[in-house]
């Protein structure tokens, strides 16, 4: 299970952490959820964020493997949740639609397009990690905060006035009207 965390400052993206958390399959399963646990909030404990952006499970063949990480990603919910951070959650598909440009990308073309993005020190030892950094820059991308400041870049002063209604402008332009 990775984990990316990036700090925003206008356009500005700085990388601040970024690893796996990598679990011995031979411990209890809920023992490994326990360590996940403990880890996230370490993190939120460590680097307060405001939002929690995650990856949706995709669908494999293997189900026994789905309801494992459907659970990890339960616990990392849930922590956050507890924690009053708002989660938001990106199929695989809609993030390296957001950083490549393609929704079908692959890992080394999703891992040069993050290192445009930001400046990552060294290139992570599992793709977890960068599979992370990459949910968190398409939760930057898509978030409410990055598209009403591009909005607002892109509308003219005319544009940014409210909207009359339709009666309203049948009474300014009753010429117009037929």
């Amino acid at each position: 299970m990775g984990y990316g965390i990036i700090r925003v400052d206008g356009n500005h993206i700085q990388l601040l952490d970024m690893n796996s958390i990598k679990l011995n399959g031979k411990k209890d399963m809920f023992e490994r959820l326990g360590i996940i646990n403990h880890v996230i909030q370490a993190l939120i404990d460590d680097f307060k964020p405001d939002h929690l952006a995650i990856e949706a499970p995709f669908f494999g063949k293997n189900v026994q493997s789905m309801l494992k990480l459907g659970r990890a990603q339960g616990v990392a919910i849930a922590v956050a949740i507890s924690n009053k951070i708002p989660v938001t959650e990106y199929s695989p598909r809609k993030v390296k639609q957001s950083i490549t440009g393609n929704g079908a990308a692959g890992k080394d073309q999703l891992w040069k397009m993050l290192n445009s993005i930001v400046l990552i020190d060294e290139t992570p030892k599992y793709f977890d990690a960068s599979d992370a950094l990459a949910v968190a820059i398409c939760h930057h991308f898509n978030s409410n905060h990055a598209n009403a400041a591009i909005a607002s870049i892109k509308k003219s002063p005319a544009q940014k006035k409210k909207k009359a209604s339709w009666e309203e402008f049948m009474k300014q332009n009753p010429g117009r009207v037929r």
